[in-house]
């Protein structure tokens, strides 16, 4: 953390409304005790299942100066707390005021999937150009957005926000405090069913980022997905004028003209809006060359290098839990993860099948482990089921599977690819271990509910010691 100075007490005072006792300067803002760093104001926000400010006391000893609270507490001094009526309410203000100090670029990015890799690769390559701020992991709903506004610094010139969702209007509550100048949406697609009725509900949600923003706005849009057409017109709508697309079809602005995958990097020849471009991507999967146009698009747009964000994005890395590879030494050979831990959804999940696909050779095992895909509603055991087709084209040669809507799929296997099945993932790690051999390539992937991550960390703890 800086030790720039963020806010002062005065500065907060003000914005929130609320009344304080003494005089201070904060360089950072925090809502987890846990990670509370000196110098931090510290929020006790009221979650579902803990209060905030039942961890003043722990935050204050980690070394944050004040804690902005909804009434004071008998054991700590006046003069390290800012009361106010609503400390979410205060937050959101503290977020609206971030914003509208800043004289950043503003980008805000959406989409079903590839959001936050999206975001991280923005900025990767743009935090080699100028001072960048973007929130943190994905701090992307209704107390993350705020929080990174409120935590963003005056002196940045790039200010990127990631914004997700879960029903309809939460984007439009968001998009109106981040006031994006430029907009991504990566893709629509069969996400948060279970939230939504229909494909076309969840477009119109994404679209809400528009709301956001004005007539002289610039807005990003993947012409190979099928909602491309629907997003144009609600951008037209809000009667935003400059509307780019990327992706490979002929007529695109910003359009991939090939690529050759080797040795687990992709060599990329685009047109970005008239300048042709090759770059190298550290990452394979179609999915990732794909957004890497809207990626340096974007930075063309705002007036940034191209060239140096093509060539930066060579060093860019897959996120923990989102494509990373990671080598294990056995004391004989060696194999490796694709850890997709993180997160799932069908579409993202025949990505990753493609991914592990095209490393098939004569020395290679391909070996899916599959968790649940959730949040997709009634729709989920057909989902699921639906990942035998990829399974099969991709020459899949094993698969485990773990919980009950991915047993669904399990059972439509055929015998010779059922590697072993459990209703949870711990349950199915010793199966797993026992099957390994050298030059195994796996897949771990899952929704974050699915508890994918002890899998990849079971299988890391066989290269300890060596």
């Amino acid at each position: 953390m800086s030790h720039d100075i963020l806010w002062t007490s005065q500065d907060i005072k003000k914005i929130v409304h609320g009344h304080i006792e003494s005089q201070w300067n904060i360089t950072g803002i925090s809502i987890d005790s846990r990670t509370t760093k000196p110098g931090d104001l510290f929020i006790a926000l009221k979650g579902p299942t803990h209060d905030g400010h039942d961890f003043v006391s722990l935050a204050l000893q980690n070394g944050a100066c004040a804690a902005l609270v909804e009434h004071n507490l008998n054991h700590i001094n006046k003069d390290h707390l800012l009361v106010v009526d609503d400390t979410f309410k205060a937050l959101h203000e503290l977020g609206k005021a971030g914003r509208a100090r800043s004289h950043a670029t503003i980008f805000g990015v959406t989409g079903s999937v590839g959001k936050t890799s999206t975001k991280e690769a923005l900025r990767h390559c743009l935090s080699v150009q100028a001072e960048t701020y973007a929130n943190m992991a994905s701090y992307n709903n209704h107390w993350g957005v705020p929080y990174s506004l409120a935590s963003m610094p005056i002196s940045a010139r790039y200010g990127i926000f990631e914004m997700g969702m879960n029903h309809s209007g939460e984007i439009s509550v968001l998009t109106k405090l981040v006031l994006p100048h430029i907009s991504i949406i990566t893709t629509i697609e069969a996400v948060h069913l279970e939230f939504f009725k229909s494909k076309d509900d969840i477009a119109s949600a994404k679209a809400e980022i528009f709301d956001g923003m004005n007539k002289d706005g610039i807005i990003l849009l993947n012409k190979d997905n099928l909602y491309y057409d629907f997003l144009v017109q609600k951008a037209k709508f809000k009667n935003i004028q400059h509307i780019f697309s990327f992706g490979t079809k002929e007529h695109t602005d910003i359009r991939l003209l090939s690529y050759e995958t080797s040795n687990n990097q992709n060599v990329v020849k685009a047109d970005i809006l008239g300048q042709i471009l090759t770059y190298n991507l550290n990452m394979t999967g179609n999915h990732w060359i794909i957004n890497s146009l809207a990626v340096l698009g974007a930075i063309k747009l705002a007036n940034g290098d191209i060239n140096l964000a093509a060539q930066t994005l060579a060093s860019f890395e897959s996120l923990k839990g989102r494509g990373q590879r990671i080598k294990i030494l056995l004391t004989q050979g060696s194999f490796e993860i694709i850890d997709e831990s993180y997160n799932a959804s069908p579409i993202a999940m025949k990505a990753a099948l493609g991914t592990l696909g095209k490393n098939k050779n004569s020395n290679h095992r391909l070996i899916a482990v599959l968790g649940d895909m959730l949040e997709l509603g009634e729709t989920g055991p057909q989902l699921h089921k639906d990942l035998l087709d990829p399974i099969l084209d991709e020459k899949i040669d094993l698969v485990f599977a773990c919980g009950p809507l991915m047993e669904n799929l399990y059972q439509k296997l055929p015998l010779s690819l059922q590697g072993g099945y459990s209703k949870d993932s711990k349950n199915l790690i010793p199966d797993l271990i026992k099957n390994i051999q050298s030059d195994d390539i796996i897949l771990i992937k899952g929704s974050l509910g699915s508890k994918m991550a002890p899998i990849v960390q079971a299988l890391k703890e066989l290269g300890k010691g060596l």
